[in-house]
Parts: C-alpha cells; sequence; structure tokens
C-alpha cells in the first residue's frame, strides 16, 4: 500500500526553508562586523580654511604690497588615528584625542620645507591643521586578527638591548595593508577602488595611523582566545600580575616587502603605520651616529610603566613625557613623509615628457630590455604607469627603451673610463689587524656632462625606431648648409618655454649656429634620459659614491648595473648587514626618475641650511618606495605620488614671489634713484601735466612737488595686477588645501605665465624711462629767487649800518 503525502505539509516545507534562511541572513547580517558604517557613525569633517582664510588674505597682501619676507600659506591638514588608545589595547592605555590635538597645534603649528638644490626654505609654508581621533574597538580587533594570521616565526630576537631572548615574529607588511586600508576608507568614507583625487571629486585625507595591540591578545602560539567575539564584547581590564605579562613573551616586526625590519612603514595609499607594540627594532649605517634608530628611539609603554632600577614617577608625569614623545614622532612624520623636502626646484611649463631608457653595454650576454622574465630585466610598462601617476592630467608621457654598444660611442666609453675612481679602506680582519685595501667606485658627476650632450641624439634615435610619427612631435632637425665637425656632438640645450621670457638675470646669450643634423627639441617638451651601465668583467663590488647604484640631477638619471652577487653595504638591520642587488635596476631607474621628475627625496633625507648639507634620519626608511637601503619596492605610494605633484606647484609659486618681488625691487630701486629728496621724502605732483611744466617745476621752481618721470598707468596696472594676483593666491591655497591639484595645478602655471609677462613688462617701461633720463642730470639745491637774494642783502645791509651808528653815538666819550 504506497504511502500518501499530505498536501498541507507539502506545501509547509518551502516556507520553513524560506523562514529558516531569512533567519540565516538576519542573523549574519546582525553579527558584530568591522569597518561597518552604522547609523550615527562619526563623519571626518573637512573645513579648517574657513577658519584661517583670512590669515592667509592678510599674509597675501602684507606679501605683495610691502615687500615683507613673509612665506605664501598652504594649510595642511593631518590626521592622527589613535589605535587601542582607548583603554582598550595594550597595557588599557587611554590617550585623550582633544588633549592630544591641542598638544600638537600648539607645538607644530607650522612648517616650511626646504630645497636641496638651494638648502634655502621655500617660500611656502605649511599652517599644519591636526585631526586627533580614535578608532573603535572592533577595528582594533579586526587588525589584531590580521597581524596574528600574518605572523611568521624567525627564530629568536632580544626584548630591548640586553634583554632576555624571546622568539621572534615577522610580519609581511603587505599582507595586512588591506586592512588597513579598509580602515582609512572606513573612517574617511572613501572608497578603495578609487584612488586619485579627480574621481573622488571630494577631499582626499593623508592618515597616520598610530597602534597600541594588546600582544597577549593576540599571540599566535596561543589559539584559545577568540578574537571575533571580542569584536564588540567587553574588554577585561588588567591587574598588576597582567601588566606585567603585557609583551606578551615574544617580539614580533614588520617587513615591507622583504626590505628592512622595522615598526613603521609607508603604505601604498595615503597613510603610515607606527606600530608602538612591535620591536624594538634596530637599524642604520655602520659607526655613525647620525641617524640611526634604536630601541629608543620610539616610545614604549612598558618602559613608562616599568622604569628599570629608577623610582617610578608619578602616573602624570610620564603621561606628559609619552606625549610629548608622540607628537615629536608626528612631527618627523610631516616633515619627512607628508610634506617632505623639495630635492629639484624645477619650472618647466611642457606638456610633453620623453624619457628614454638607453642601456650602454660592454658585453653582448645578455639584454636587460629585451630579455623577458628575468630578474635583471626591466618593465618599462610598469615604470611608465609609476611615471604617469607623478604628472598632471593632460601631460603626455611617452617611455621608449633601447641598448646601445658602448665601443659605439667612444665619448662615452671614455667619460665611463674617466669616471672610475678609487679609495682607501682600513678593515679589521678576524687577526684583529688593520687590513687596507682600495674599492673601486663611479662617480657619475664626471659623467652628467658627456651624457647630458648626447642625450637628445640618442633619444631621437630610440623614438625614431619606436614611433616615427611622434619624433618630429617631440624633436626638429635642421638641415643648413654648414660645415660639420664630426669632433663636436654638443646640441642645444634644452629651455623651457618661459625661460625665453627671462631678462634679468643679465647673462649674454649665446648664439649657436645651426649645423647640418643638429636636434632642437620642440617647445613643451622636456626629456628627462636615463642611462643604464650595464658592465660586465669590472669589479665584484661597483657601486657608485655612497654606497649606491643610482645618481639623479634635475636633467638626467645614471644607473649602474652588472651582473655580481649581492654586495654588502655599511647599513646594519637588526644583526644583518644589507646587501644591494647590483643585477636589479627597475628599483633604481624608478628613484632616479621620482628625483628629477617629482622633486621627491628620500623619505629619510632632510636638507639643513646650518649643515650645508642634507641629514638623515633612518626612521622612514621602510615602506613603500624605492629610496634607500631598507627598501625593496619599485612602487611609489599614493601620499608620495601627491608630495610630487605639489612639488611641482610650489616651485612654480616659489619662482612667481621671487619673480613678483625683483619686480617690486626695481620699481623702488628706480623710484630712490628718480623720485626721492635727498631726504627720503617721496615726489609728489599731479599726473597730467605739460612736459614744459615737468621741467620747469624739477629745476628751475622752488617747489618739491615734482611729477613722477615714468607713466602713472605703470603703476596702477601694478597696483590692479597685485590685487588680482592676491585672489588668485588666495584661491590657490584653498586649492591645495581641498587637494585639487589639477585645479591648483592650471593656477599655478596662470600665475607664473602672468607674473613672467608682468616682470617684463615693468623692466621694459623702466629701461625706457632710464634712457629718457640720459638726457638730464638731477640736482638738489636751495629753492632761492634772484630777487629775494637783493631784498635780503639789502635788509642785511641796513641792519650793519643802524647797529654802528647806534654803538658810535652810544659812547660815553662823545
Amino acid at each position: 500500500m504506497a504511502a500518501k503525502s499530505n498536501p498541507s505539509s507539502s506545501s509547509l516545507k518551502p516556507n520553513l526553508a524560506f523562514f529558516i534562511l531569512s533567519l540565516i541572513v538576519f542573523v549574519s547580517e546582525s553579527a558584530p562586523q568591522p569597518f561597518r558604517r552604522d547609523p550615527g557613525h562619526p563623519q571626518w569633517h573637512h573645513g579648517a580654511f574657513h577658519d584661517v582664510r583670512e590669515t592667509v588674505r592678510s599674509d597675501v597682501r602684507r606679501m605683495l604690497h610691502s615687500r615683507a619676507e613673509v612665506p605664501f600659506q598652504v594649510p595642511l591638514e593631518v590626521n592622527v588615528v589613535l589605535i587601542g588608545f582607548s583603554g582598550d589595547g595594550g597595557y588599557r592605555y587611554d590617550v585623550d584625542a582633544h588633549k592630544l590635538e591641542e598638544f600638537l597645534r600648539v607645538s607644530f603649528p607650522s612648517h616650511r620645507p626646504s630645497c636641496f638644490e638651494t638648502s634655502e626654505p621655500l617660500d611656502i609654508e605649511h599652517h599644519v591643521v591636526f585631526n586627533a581621533f580614535p578608532a573603535g574597538q572592533a577595528e582594533l580587533i579586526a587588525l589584531e586578527k590580521a597581524l596574528r594570521e600574518n605572523m611568521v616565526a624567525a627564530g629568536k630576537a632580544r626584548e630591548s638591548d640586553f634583554g632576555r631572548e624571546v622568539p621572534l615574529f615577522e610580519v609581511e607588511a603587505t599582507a595586512v595593508e588591506p586592512v588597513f586600508k579598509k580602515l582609512y576608507s572606513y573612517i574617511f568614507d572613501i572608497d578603495d577602488a578609487v584612488t586619485s583625487a579627480e574621481e573622488l571629486d571630494r577631499p582626499v585625507p593623508s592618515a597616520i595611523f598610530i597602534v597600541n595591540f594588546d600582544k597577549v591578545r593576540m599571540d599566535p602560539r596561543n589559539n584559545n582566545t577568540d578574537l571575533d567575539s571580542l569584536m564588540y564584547g567587553k574588554i577585561t581590564q588588567l591587574t598588576e600580575d597582567d601588566m606585567k605579562e603585557q609583551e606578551g613573551g615574544y617580539v614580533y616586526r614588520y617587513r615591507y616587502n622583504g626590505g628592512g625590519a622595522t615598526q613603521v612603514w609607508l603604505g601604498s595609499g595615503r597613510f603610515v603605520v607606527i606600530d608602538l607594540s612591535a620591536g624594538p627594532c634596530t637599524y642604520g649605517k655602520i659607526e655613525t651616529e647620525e641617524g640611526s634608530v634604536s630601541s629608543r628611539t620610539l616610545p614604549r609603554l612598558r618602559n613608562m610603566k616599568f622604569s628599570s632600577g629608577l623610582p617610578a614617577p608619578s602616573d602624570h608625569i610620564t603621561h606628559d613625557i609619552f606625549i610629548g614623545q608622540l607628537a615629536s614622532l608626528i612631527s618627523t612624520t610631516v616633515e619627512h613623509v607628508i610634506a617632505p623636502d623639495v630635492r629639484f626646484e624645477t619650472v618647466d611649463l611642457a606638456t610633453r615628457l620623453l624619457v628614454p631608457i638607453i642601456v650602454l653595454k660592454n658585453h653582448n650576454r645578455y639584454d636587460i630590455i629585451m630579455d623577458k622574465g628575468h630578474n635583471y630585466s626591466i618593465d618599462i610598462e610598469a615604470i611608465q604607469a609609476e611615471v604617469k601617476k607623478m604628472v598632471f592630467e593632460g601631460q603626455e608621457v611617452v617611455l621608449i627603451g633601447g641598448t646601445h654598444p658602448l665601443h659605439h660611442h667612444e665619448k662615452l666609453a671614455i667619460a665611463v673610463s674617466k669616471a672610475m675612481r678609487g679609495h682607501s679602506l682600513q678593515e679589521t680582519k678576524n687577526d684583529g689587524r688593520f687590513h687596507v685595501h682600495t674599492k673601486t667606485y663611479l662617480d657619475a658627476a664626471i659623467l652628467k656632462e658627456e651624457m647630458e650632450r648626447s642625450a637628445d641624439v640618442l633619444a631621437h634615435g630610440l623614438l625614431e625606431m619606436a614611433d616615427p610619427s611622434l619624433s618630429s612631435k617631440f624633436f626638429l632637425r635642421q638641415e643648413w648648409i654648414d660645415d660639420f665637425d664630426d669632433s663636436s656632438d654638443s646640441i642645444l640645450k634644452h629651455k623651457p618655454l618661459w625661460a625665453t621670457y627671462d631678462s634679468k638675470r643679465g647673462k649674454k646669450k649665446k648664439t649657436v649656429e645651426s649645423k647640418q643634423g643638429s636636434l632642437h627639441r620642440t617647445y613643451g617638451t622636456r626629456v628627462i634620459p636615463v642611462f643604464v651601465l650595464s658592465l660586465a668583467d669590472v669589479d665584484a663590488q661597483l657601486m657608485m659614491e655612497e654606497e649606491s647604484l643610482v645618481w639623479a640631477s634635475k636633467d638626467v638619471v645614471i644607473v649602474l648595473e652588472h651582473q655580481n652577487e649581492k654586495i654588502p653595504l655599511s647599513y646594519v638591520s637588526e644583526t644583518d648587514r644589507r646587501h644591494a642587488l647590483p643585477s636589479q635596476a627597475q628599483r633604481h631607474i624608478l628613484a632616479g626618475l621620482a628625483s628629477a621628475l617629482g622633486g621627491l627625496s628620500a623619505p629619510y633625507e632632510k636638507a639643513s641650511h646650518v649643515h650645508e648639507r642634507p641629514v638623515v634620519n633612518w626612521l622612514w626608511a621602510s615602506g613603500c618606495h624605492p629610496f634607500g637601503p631598507f627598501s625593496n619596492t619599485s612602487q611609489i605610494s599614493q601620499m608620495l605620488q601627491d608630495v610630487a605633484l605639489r612639488n611641482t606647484i610650489y616651485a612654480r609659486v616659489d619662482s612667481a614671489l621671487h619673480r613678483i618681488r625683483e619686480t617690486s625691487e626695481a620699481v623702488q630701486t628706480f623710484a630712490a634713484d628718480y623720485l626721492k629728496t635727498p631726504l627720503g621724502e617721496p615726489v609728489k605732483g599731479k599726473k597730467n601735466k605739460t612736459r614744459t611744466e615737468l621741467w620747469l617745476e624739477k629745476f628751475y621752481k622752488k617747489t618739491a612737488h615734482l611729477p613722477e618721470p615714468f607713466p602713472h598707468e605703470l603703476v596702477e596696472r601694478l597696483e590692479k595686477y597685485l590685487d588680482s594676483l592676491e585672489e588668485q593666491l588666495v584661491d590657490l591655497s584653498s586649492l591645495l588645501y581641498d587637494h585639487r591639484l589639477q585645479d591648483a595645478h592650471l593656477n599655478s602655471s596662470e600665475i607664473l605665465q602672468s607674473t613672467v609677462f608682468t616682470q617684463q613688462y615693468v623692466d621694459h617701461v623702466l629701461a625706457n624711462e632710464r634712457a629718457n633720463m640720459k638726457c638730464c642730470e638731477i640736482e638738489y639745491k636751495y629753492p632761492v629767487q634772484s630777487s629775494q637774494a637783493y631784498i635780503y642783502g639789502g635788509i642785511l645791509l641796513a641792519g650793519c649800518v643802524v647797529y654802528f651808528i647806534v654803538i658810535f653815538f652810544s659812547s660815553p666819550v662823545r
């Protein structure tokens, strides 16, 4: 007998399944989730420019109209995110974000970057606006979970300089970086997929993540701790015994893409990470104190809570010391990473950029451009992608690569041979004695001149082979019938478009005779050649000066490459010596282009006019940048890309302000020569007078109200121009604060061009007036007329006669 199904129960099953599925979805959605924007989520506010607009305007007006040495004010917003400082992190330490923000505002109100090339500060000063706020507990636990999952055992390490040995774990920073990007997107409400400010159409902030993790809670050896349950759960408070165990009995530190060990690193986005619970880490240059990072460089809560061998100070004193150390660390981050110094101040309004990568090799064993997929290969497409991020929208970027045998260019071969230098070193060996040996290095400065002379010829040949249609766009070849000298391969040095209007320098322009086959760069074109010296059968430890494989100026980049083993450097990370890989030129090419094109300086360098050289601080030597011995990546972070774009704008504004001061100085000098009395009083007069009245009043009348020799239209036009320039500079400051760099780029270009034309106009007018005044000579005399002289003489004579008469008749004898 067959079983008969109940129709009501069969219809109930789908409904029951739908109800259970809906319940599961509801529970999963209501489960604690980090980085979720619930109603009431605190919003990031960006509106400090309204508070400082009038201050910026008054400074600009004083700078333009009074010739005061006042730098151009640009507000810079820095966001400090405190993670684990709300009584939920290590040692359950609590930091008042508002008090830290106020302390930063008072102690570090402004920052003025300098230029490495001139060792002088720029005419731009940042008014630093700090925002400090804490991150949530769920985000802290999510970061701890990500770190615990990516900790890899790496042997033993000491807790401090002379501490005990404990297990060591290393964290690959690129593996946990996506979680920090989620935190950045969550706090500032920015989509992860959108990177540029133009696509966002809103300000993009710079952030400093200061982290204080609970090492016991995220111990990778302890799998009993359920971090998910602590997302929104209650964090237990610590006893005195728990406080002593907060270091967890282990040490962890970061390595960004396999670089040097560190506890601070620059991310690929617009943020940096400072982990106070990691480390301590030690790195720097051997036998050099400057810039070395030790266990005492960064503040540690353990040292504050438990001072060894000293009476414990009060909690109030230790807290103030910690806040001061934290503020110093934040200011160092701003000076080296967020608003660093400018390496080269390049003012160029070029719309086309050509970067020829010219490989000069003395062998036929391999080709670093044509051979793909090897460690020594160069990825031109990847370099071009990074270079395009450092130029503004609308600027055409072309990268080409080619290989030339060095023996085909005898001048370059001779230059390479002449650039080989050697210096003696004294080193101690295992026997305890000093051993003297000679180390060979390549002096890139000697190469620069010959490289520059041949740059355009080689670049044009590569471009003509790669894309003939672009050849005439970047270069013009002159075909004049003239004597051709084979021994001379000099070409016309490129000048930016604005330089053709510059007549203030007073230098005589050299006339360059065009010869048959000579090349000229077209207007609006900038060429930055990259010379890669691929050498074989050279010294196994051959490098350039200062233990580098790259040398860059504002016009050319030189990179050294050879297939020898890794070269030991005089830099150390923990107990391991750092090594250079001379076969990998990709990172060094990008570092040179970043310096030459974007004016980027290494995050560990800072210009010092006191020392008259760059000073180093190796704290920020690790991260997403291609500079230095502790870095190991061929990318440039978005924060440094923004710095490169701002450097271009700053260079133009700095040049424009210098020109304004020169123009004002020229007018004041002319006025001092022709428009002031010997007592320094300004000479006044009517505007509209005939030429006869002008000269009569100047030389024959006694009045000092003389008119100005140059037309009043010049003064009126200058005043009107300065008023319009004042509005442009205030708008530019607002655009830079809002991170609208493309609009700021157009604004700064317009300011520079109008400044150049105004300077030329003023120079032309003053030169003409000086020429008109050559026929005359100004003399200052007492304003005395002849008729008055006779009257005064008669009165004086009559007085003398009366005096003698009175004396004569009043005598007693008479």
